[in-house]
Protein backbone atom coordinates (compact mmCIF):
# COMPACT_ATOMS: atom_id res chain seq x y z
CA UNK A 1 0.00 0.00 0.00
CA UNK A 2 1.31 3.53 -1.15
CA UNK A 3 1.06 6.09 2.06
CA UNK A 4 -1.04 8.88 0.63
CA UNK A 5 0.35 12.73 0.93
CA UNK A 6 -1.45 15.82 0.35
CA UNK A 7 0.07 16.74 -2.70
CA UNK A 8 -2.97 19.64 -3.48
CA UNK A 9 -1.81 21.49 -0.96
CA UNK A 10 2.19 23.89 -2.38
CA UNK A 11 4.79 23.90 -0.43
CA UNK A 12 5.14 27.77 -0.31
CA UNK A 13 7.46 29.65 -2.69
CA UNK A 14 6.93 27.93 -5.47
CA UNK A 15 8.07 29.11 -9.27
CA UNK A 16 6.54 28.56 -12.20
CA UNK A 17 9.08 26.08 -14.55
CA UNK A 18 8.13 26.20 -18.16
CA UNK A 19 9.07 23.70 -20.67
CA UNK A 20 12.50 25.58 -21.22
CA UNK A 21 13.63 24.96 -17.55
CA UNK A 22 12.91 28.55 -16.47
CA UNK A 23 11.93 27.08 -12.90
CA UNK A 24 14.03 30.07 -11.18
CA UNK A 25 11.58 32.66 -12.86
CA UNK A 26 8.94 34.17 -10.02
CA UNK A 27 5.63 33.83 -10.26
CA UNK A 28 4.16 37.05 -11.59
CA UNK A 29 0.95 36.29 -9.65
CA UNK A 30 1.45 35.23 -6.02
CA UNK A 31 2.94 31.65 -5.43
CA UNK A 32 0.64 29.87 -8.22
CA UNK A 33 2.72 28.16 -9.91
CA UNK A 34 2.30 26.43 -13.80
CA UNK A 35 0.52 23.22 -14.24
CA UNK A 36 4.05 21.77 -15.83
CA UNK A 37 6.30 22.96 -12.55
CA UNK A 38 3.43 21.38 -10.50
CA UNK A 39 3.70 17.87 -12.34
CA UNK A 40 7.63 18.13 -12.25
CA UNK A 41 7.34 18.45 -8.58
CA UNK A 42 4.96 15.97 -7.80
CA UNK A 43 6.92 13.72 -9.77
CA UNK A 44 10.03 14.05 -8.18
CA UNK A 45 7.92 13.99 -4.85
CA UNK A 46 6.51 10.30 -6.38
CA UNK A 47 9.86 9.30 -7.19
CA UNK A 48 11.57 9.78 -3.61
CA UNK A 49 8.72 8.05 -2.13
CA UNK A 50 9.09 5.10 -4.45
CA UNK A 51 12.63 5.08 -4.16
CA UNK A 52 12.54 5.13 -0.33
CA UNK A 53 10.25 1.96 -0.98
CA UNK A 54 12.54 0.36 -2.52
CA UNK A 55 15.43 0.81 -0.16
CA UNK A 56 13.07 -0.48 2.23
CA UNK A 57 11.73 -3.19 0.77
CA UNK A 58 13.75 -4.07 -2.15
CA UNK A 59 11.36 -5.13 -5.60
CA UNK A 60 11.90 -4.96 -8.87
CA UNK A 61 11.35 -1.57 -10.79
CA UNK A 62 9.03 -2.60 -12.95
CA UNK A 63 6.43 -3.76 -9.71
CA UNK A 64 6.96 -0.77 -7.91
CA UNK A 65 6.28 1.53 -10.67
CA UNK A 66 2.86 -1.11 -11.27
CA UNK A 67 2.42 -0.32 -7.58
CA UNK A 68 2.04 3.45 -8.16
CA UNK A 69 0.30 3.60 -11.46
CA UNK A 70 -2.89 2.14 -9.34
CA UNK A 71 -3.34 5.38 -7.85
CA UNK A 72 -5.02 7.90 -9.95
CA UNK A 73 -3.30 10.69 -9.08
CA UNK A 74 -0.53 9.88 -11.39
CA UNK A 75 -2.34 10.56 -14.56
CA UNK A 76 -1.51 14.42 -12.73
CA UNK A 77 2.25 13.97 -12.56
CA UNK A 78 4.76 14.09 -15.32
CA UNK A 79 5.13 10.39 -15.94
CA UNK A 80 8.14 10.64 -18.15
CA UNK A 81 10.18 12.25 -15.20
CA UNK A 82 9.09 9.81 -12.60
CA UNK A 83 9.79 6.72 -14.96
CA UNK A 84 13.21 8.51 -15.91
CA UNK A 85 14.05 8.80 -12.18
CA UNK A 86 12.81 5.54 -10.89
CA UNK A 87 14.54 3.79 -13.52
CA UNK A 88 17.68 5.77 -13.96
CA UNK A 89 18.70 5.50 -9.94
CA UNK A 90 18.01 1.99 -10.13
CA UNK A 91 19.91 1.53 -13.30
CA UNK A 92 22.88 3.87 -11.14
CA UNK A 93 22.61 3.16 -7.92
CA UNK A 94 26.09 1.67 -7.17
CA UNK A 95 27.98 4.75 -8.94
CA UNK A 96 25.37 7.47 -7.08
CA UNK A 97 25.81 6.57 -4.04
CA UNK A 98 29.63 6.24 -5.11
CA UNK A 99 29.36 9.85 -6.06
CA UNK A 100 27.63 10.55 -2.59
CA UNK A 101 29.95 9.29 -0.32
CA UNK A 102 32.68 11.54 -0.65
CA UNK A 103 30.31 14.36 0.85
CA UNK A 104 28.98 12.14 3.51
CA UNK A 105 29.87 12.44 7.22
CA UNK A 106 29.13 8.70 7.65
CA UNK A 107 29.06 5.84 5.40
CA UNK A 108 26.34 5.75 2.50
CA UNK A 109 24.62 2.49 4.63
CA UNK A 110 24.05 4.45 7.87
CA UNK A 111 22.01 7.56 6.09
CA UNK A 112 18.31 7.57 6.99
CA UNK A 113 16.88 5.95 4.10
CA UNK A 114 14.41 9.10 3.19
CA UNK A 115 17.46 11.38 2.96
CA UNK A 116 19.54 8.56 0.63
CA UNK A 117 16.94 8.34 -1.60
CA UNK A 118 16.40 12.08 -1.74
CA UNK A 119 20.21 12.52 -2.19
CA UNK A 120 20.10 8.94 -4.91
CA UNK A 121 17.13 11.58 -6.46
CA UNK A 122 19.62 14.81 -6.44
CA UNK A 123 22.54 13.10 -7.71
CA UNK A 124 20.96 11.57 -10.91
CA UNK A 125 19.25 14.20 -12.03
CA UNK A 126 22.68 15.99 -11.14
CA UNK A 127 24.64 13.66 -13.30
CA UNK A 128 22.50 12.73 -15.91
CA UNK A 129 19.90 14.98 -16.42
CA UNK A 130 22.12 18.16 -16.95
CA UNK A 131 18.92 19.68 -18.75
CA UNK A 132 17.62 20.69 -15.66
CA UNK A 133 20.04 23.58 -14.14
CA UNK A 134 22.02 22.75 -10.48
CA UNK A 135 19.76 25.07 -8.87
CA UNK A 136 16.67 23.58 -9.47
CA UNK A 137 18.12 20.33 -8.80
CA UNK A 138 19.22 20.87 -5.36
CA UNK A 139 16.46 23.28 -4.25
CA UNK A 140 13.52 20.50 -5.33
CA UNK A 141 15.42 17.92 -3.55
CA UNK A 142 15.73 20.33 -0.51
CA UNK A 143 11.89 20.73 -0.74
CA UNK A 144 11.79 17.18 -0.58
CA UNK A 145 13.71 17.03 2.49
CA UNK A 146 11.98 19.52 4.08
CA UNK A 147 8.93 17.65 3.80
CA UNK A 148 9.47 13.85 4.17
CA UNK A 149 12.83 13.80 5.70
CA UNK A 150 14.34 14.94 9.68
CA UNK A 151 13.64 17.67 10.89
CA UNK A 152 17.07 19.52 9.56
CA UNK A 153 17.83 16.71 7.05
CA UNK A 154 17.52 19.46 4.57
CA UNK A 155 20.27 21.47 5.18
CA UNK A 156 22.20 17.85 5.08
CA UNK A 157 21.21 17.37 1.62
CA UNK A 158 21.80 20.78 0.43
CA UNK A 159 25.30 20.41 1.63
CA UNK A 160 26.07 17.09 0.33
CA UNK A 161 24.33 17.98 -3.35
CA UNK A 162 26.10 21.41 -3.58
CA UNK A 163 29.68 20.01 -3.61
CA UNK A 164 28.52 16.82 -5.87
CA UNK A 165 27.34 19.74 -8.06
CA UNK A 166 30.64 21.80 -7.96
CA UNK A 167 32.38 17.97 -9.61
CA UNK A 168 30.01 17.16 -11.22
CA UNK A 169 28.88 20.02 -13.06
CA UNK A 170 32.16 22.50 -12.80
CA UNK A 171 31.33 24.69 -15.41
CA UNK A 172 27.63 25.55 -14.34
CA UNK A 173 27.31 28.77 -12.67
CA UNK A 174 25.91 29.08 -9.03
CA UNK A 175 22.42 30.27 -8.66
CA UNK A 176 22.94 33.81 -6.97
CA UNK A 177 20.58 35.24 -4.25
Amino acid sequence: MIKQFPQDQPSGGEMPEDDRGNEGVPAAHGNKSSPARKQRRWARERAAQGLYQQLMNPIAVDQLEAQFMEDAFMLRIDLELFRRILRGVEAHATELDAAIEPHLDRPVAELDPIEHAILRLGAFELMHMLETPRAIVINEAVELAKRFGATDGHRYVNGVLDRLADLARPTETRRRD
